[in-house]
């Protein structure tokens, strides 16, 4: 058994190991130097900026809609879709193809995925509830349809080149019981108060999301998704105009 602050690493059974994410936040405390606090500054100012451009549009919507969608095309290609966004807005558009492809379909469900979530979160909380109905949203009719949409995995996954086994994976999360008391924990800390700067808070719910990977496909996608939900539902922005898939792609 491998000790680190943020998990333990255990040896299954089956003969492999797998990580077991500890519940945030971190029982050492970060070591937040002058450094990073002066960057957690600027990034402060900079989405303080962009979240006030929002009001200051005529249309904020249609602008909005096209940031969702260069998100929805971004995000999508770091799983290896080849949509552009001039696919997506020729699908949209009155001549859309009758056969939608599935790298199309997949940013169209990325899209419709976002847009169902920021609208629910004015509805009810962050919740896994609310992280398993915006999965259903997300994987509706697209490859990974037939891996249980909407539901946390009963089987353990993994991590590493295409065809690899679990003997040879780069990273494998928590087996299904661990996983479950993992998002337990992961949603009561969505709901605590908060120990950190709030942007240090959202880094570390994006790490342990994708540490947990409670869904069979999808995890990285809805991953991503969830720092625009949680920074709109603490009201850091006014609108989704973050596209951090850029940031992720490079």
């Amino acid at each position: 058994m491998e000790k680190d602050r943020a998990g333990i690493d255990v040896a299954q059974q089956q003969g492999y190991r797998a990580f077991i994410p500890k519940p945030l936040p971190p029982k050492s405390p970060l070591n937040l130097d002058a450094e990073t606090i002066e960057l957690l500054s600027k990034a402060d100012t900079a989405i303080g900026r962009l979240s006030g451009i929002s009001e200051t549009l005529p249309n904020p919507d249609l602008f909005v809609a096209m940031y969702v969608r260069k998100e929805a095309v971004l995000s999508s290609q770091i799983e290896g879709t080849e949509a552009s966004l001039e696919d997506i807005l020729e699908y949209e558009s009155e001549s859309r193809p009758r056969i939608l492809a599935n790298d199309v379909a997949e940013v169209v469900n990325y899209v419709r995925a976002m847009n169902y979530g920021l609208k629910r979160i004015n509805q009810l909380p962050l919740s896994l509830r609310l992280i398993r109905e915006i999965h259903a949203e997300l994987m509706k009719g697209v490859r990974g349809r037939d891996k249980t949409p909407d539901d946390f995995r009963k089987t353990q996954n993994w991590i590493g080149p295409k065809g690899c086994a679990l003997n040879t994976a780069r990273f494998i999360p928590p087996p299904p019981h661990e996983m479950m008391q993992a998002m337990g924990e992961f949603e009561k800390y969505m709901h605590s108060e908060l120990t950190y700067p709030l942007l240090i808070e959202c880094a570390l719910m994006h790490f342990q999301f994708e540490t947990i990977h409670p869904f069979l496909d999808g995890n990285g996608r809805m991953g991503r998704l969830l720092i625009t939900f949680f920074l709109c539902y603490k009201e850091i922005l006014k609108k989704p105009l973050l596209y951090l898939s850029h940031y992720f792609k490079q």
